[in-house]
């Protein structure tokens, strides 16, 4: 079955997160997301107060930059919360903004390889497992965890690209897929896990979470200037090349600047890469996700009242996805 979620952005105030968390779970959500970014807050001590805020919500990171740790203290950390949260815990591992890694100088010559190790060490450290390890990245000799989880939690990894998304099928418990991700997005990616998982043999399942940036508005300008940005961002490139359309998106970046592009995004692109507009047209896109192959979608509000959006995404849209979900 389907889960919905909503996110909490690193840069909203951390004073913030036990309140949020705790409308999320009285809205009737089911997962609770906190974002890492460098310098802001921390994310194992975000979840934490995410946690004992709640009771129920699942709380998830994603991601924490794998590189950013030692994987035994990322163990260490994940063990602690999962042994006083048991079944509410998700750990997100993903690259971390190049730059910022940089700064740290934990910058790995080998980015998919050195996540690839953090998140099987992660997950045999979860295990119980003594872990010896010699990596390009990894290294670990004989460690082991003197209070590992009688239930590890999933460790998943927030990627994007091919060799990401098949590292993830090899190694992770999960994937997370960032905004925009359109549902052809959704089901090439889910094509490249399986790759993965089927070079490794694995058949265990494999969740897959999808944000969502959304607003419930049917002035869509604030979505097409964030699709604008895009555009203009790098990073997207791959999100954006499953949608087939080279030419529209050619002609939008020829523009320049994202406030030359934002008038000129059409209808049809903001329907694909944000789920905007009235609550039912919010609800159709997010039933477009699911359908493509999320397990759980998570909604992401644009603007500059994310408590309000939250809160209407929660008594307007989530009850009717919820029946649907049952139908």
């Amino acid at each position: 079955m389907t889960a919905f979620g909503a996110v909490l952005t690193a840069d909203r105030p951390a004073a913030s997160i036990a309140r949020v968390a705790r409308e999320v779970e009285a809205a009737g959500l089911d997962e609770f997301w906190l974002w890492e970014d460098c310098f802001l807050s921390g994310g194992i001590a975000a979840s934490a107060t995410a946690l004992a805020a709640t009771e129920h919500v699942t709380v998830g990171i994603g991601i924490m930059p794998a590189v950013f740790r030692n994987a035994a203290a990322t163990a260490m950390e994940i063990a602690t919360l999962a042994n006083i949260y048991p079944g509410r815990f998700v750990a997100g591992l993903g690259h971390g903004v190049p730059a910022w890694m940089e700064q740290v100088r934990a910058l790995p010559k080998r980015p998919v390889q050195a996540l690839e190790e953090v998140a099987l060490a992660v997950r045999k450290l979860l295990a119980g497992d003594t872990v010896t390890m010699t990596g390009s990245h990894v290294r670990l000799d004989g460690v082991r965890l003197a209070q590992a989880p009688s239930a590890a939690p999933p460790v998943v990894l927030g990627v994007r690209r091919r060799l990401g998304l098949r590292a993830s099928g090899r190694s992770a418990d999960g994937t997370i897929l960032a905004e925009p991700a359109a549902p052809a997005y959704i089901r090439w990616a889910r094509e490249r896990i399986e790759e993965g998982r089927a070079a490794s043999g694995r058949t265990d399942a494999h969740r897959m979470t999808v944000f969502v940036k959304g607003r419930i508005d049917r002035d869509l300008s604030l979505a097409r200037r964030w699709i604008a940005e895009v555009l203009l961002d790098g990073s997207c490139a791959v999100q954006l090349d499953a949608l087939d359309r080279d030419d529209d998106l050619g002609r939008l970046r020829s523009l320049a600047t994202a406030d030359r592009i934002a008038p000129e995004v059409p209808d049809d692109l903001v329907e694909m890469l944000t789920a905007c507009g009235s609550a039912a047209q919010v609800q159709s896109s997010i039933e477009a996700v699911a359908t493509a192959g999320a397990d759980a979608v998570i909604f992401v509000p644009i603007g500059p009242d994310p408590d309000g959006q939250l809160q209407r995404f929660a008594s307007e849209v989530v009850p009717t996805l919820k029946a649907w979900v049952r139908m």
